[in-house]
């Protein structure tokens, strides 16, 4: 096998902690609002946001649009159908503002000594880099799903990663907390390294984080990770 020299990153969940820093923003600006089921019911709509665009149903269209959609659609059932444009615009762009772990920073720091380090993620590429610049995640190249106009798990975008450098996918590997994003990459010839965050629904719903023998890694976290691949 050759060796690996790309590490690309699912974002959401994975780096950043987008469970948590919805809450505490909802719960600052709408404390009678359950922000631990705002969160959660904002998040159910991503994947079937996506599959419309998957399936040709609508046009190639960006995360920012479809989390926008997913926010109209959730605001009355919590009481906040009041709220004025300026107030669900900024509230959309808290995908911006999401926190990293408290491994993430460091652990990528040191990822990045050896390896390519770069995002790819079904967030756009404004999301992404506004979120990094904020977070101060050390990417070495932000890609995303945008690039290729296909949302994970699409082959085009595991591939297209690869193909960005010039790299057999052998020669790239994916690093990501959903187990079914890594058997995706998988399919498409990636190595995969898959990491813990149980917490990433909240600590009332932890996550089952059992590993699954097909990965190649298997880290409680990205400090993990660096240390289990030299860095």
């Amino acid at each position: 096998m050759p060796p690996i020299s790309v590490l690309v990153f699912d974002i959401f969940g994975t780096v950043v902690d987008w469970h948590g820093s919805i809450v505490r923003e909802v719960q600052a600006a709408h404390p009678q609002v359950d922000a631990d089921a705002f969160a959660r019911a904002w998040r159910e709509g991503y994947q079937p946001a996506m599959q419309r665009v998957r399936s040709g149903e609508i046009g190639w269209t960006r995360l920012d649009e479809l989390h926008r959609r997913m926010l109209e659609d959730i605001l009355p059932r919590f009481g906040l159908e009041h709220l004025d444009e300026a107030q669900r615009a900024h509230l959309n762009r808290v995908w911006h503002r999401l926190n990293p772990w408290p491994d993430s920073v460091a652990g990528l720091t040191r990822l990045k000594t050896r390896f390519t380090i770069c995002s790819l993620s079904n967030g756009n590429i404004g999301l992404l880099t506004n979120m990094a610049k904020r977070a101060g995640l050390p990417w070495d190249c932000v890609l995303s799903a945008e690039v290729f106009h296909a949302y994970k798990p699409d082959p085009r975008v595991y591939l297209g990663a690869a193909g960005v450098f010039d790299l057999s996918p052998a020669e790239v590997m994916m690093v990501a907390a959903h187990q079914n994003d890594l058997a995706a990459a998988r399919a498409c010839g990636l190595a995969t390294a898959y990491i813990e965050r149980p917490l990433e629904f909240g600590a009332a719903h932890v996550k089952d984080v059992s590993p699954d023998p097909a990965n190649t890694h298997h880290a409680r976290d990205l400090l993990d990770l660096a240390e289990r691949l030299g860095c």
